[in-house]
């Protein structure tokens, strides 16, 4: 795995090196935000994973985090931050990044997050790759929605759902191959960021908000928040 970790504090970074030289992963420390966009924008199809520090000088992690989506919605970010505060971390994941460690956090947790998050990307790039299908063949298929997960494409009534991030891919699919069934968040912090968040449904409600957004730039909302219990893909509702 080749990962771009931005972080202006050095020991931080040198902590990280041995334990990424440990997992046999190559990395590239920047600790300078425009220095860590200026090293992604280089060759953008390099790297497998982003650590994106909140505070960076030059240019935020914020800042750094919009750029990168501005180019590539797929390569995973994992934004560090050392404020505990939840307006950040769901700013952050509404920027575009797909889980925040809080720091001071343990290596072995950034770790773990590192490979859940990859580990999910990984099977979406799995079955990218599968022969079983064509391209257009459908996962899901309705009246007026389609996925693909081979090609990682959505569409609503034949117009593409543009802009999609691992995540906020995953999490539709979570819930359109099963319209109308209600998933609570704890359930979906589990199927798709693949471990516990101990609670923390913020990153759940910070990316279905992301999703509407985008859904609705093509047609009618197609998620549907059941107050109490949690979302539910539900299209049968559209003109």
């Amino acid at each position: 795995m080749n990962v771009l970790m931005i972080e202006d504090n050095e020991s931080v970074s040198e902590m990280m090196q041995m334990f990424f030289l440990n997992e046999g992963w190559d990395a590239t420390f920047k600790y300078d935000g425009k220095e860590g966009l200026d090293a992604f924008l280089e060759n953008p199809d390099k790297w497998d994973m982003i650590t994106l520090d909140l505070n960076l000088p030059t240019m935020d992690g914020m800042s750094v985090c919009r750029e990168v989506r501005k180019i590539s919605n797929t390569v995973p970010i994992i934004m560090l931050t050392a404020r505990d505060s939840e307006s950040d971390q769901v700013i952050g994941l509404e920027m575009g990044a797909d889980d925040y460690v809080t720091k001071p956090f343990s290596p072995l947790t950034l770790i773990a997050r590192i490979k859940a998050l990859h580990r999910r990307s990984e099977i979406g790039d799995h079955t990218a790759d599968g022969n079983e299908r064509s391209d257009e063949q459908f996962d899901v298929e309705t009246e007026h929605f389609r996925m693909n997960t081979k090609t990682r494409e959505a569409y609503l009534d034949n117009k593409p759902i543009d802009g999609l991030t691992p995540k906020e891919f995953d999490l539709l699919y979570t819930l359109a191959k099963k319209p109308r069934q209600v998933f609570s968040r704890e359930q979906l912090l589990e199927m798709v960021w693949d471990y516990q968040y101990f609670g923390d449904e913020r990153t759940v409600d910070a990316h279905i908000k992301k999703l509407r957004q985008k859904i609705e730039k093509v047609g009618p909302q197609v998620i549907q928040t059941v107050w109490g219990v949690g979302y539910k893909f539900d299209d049968s509702g559209v003109a």
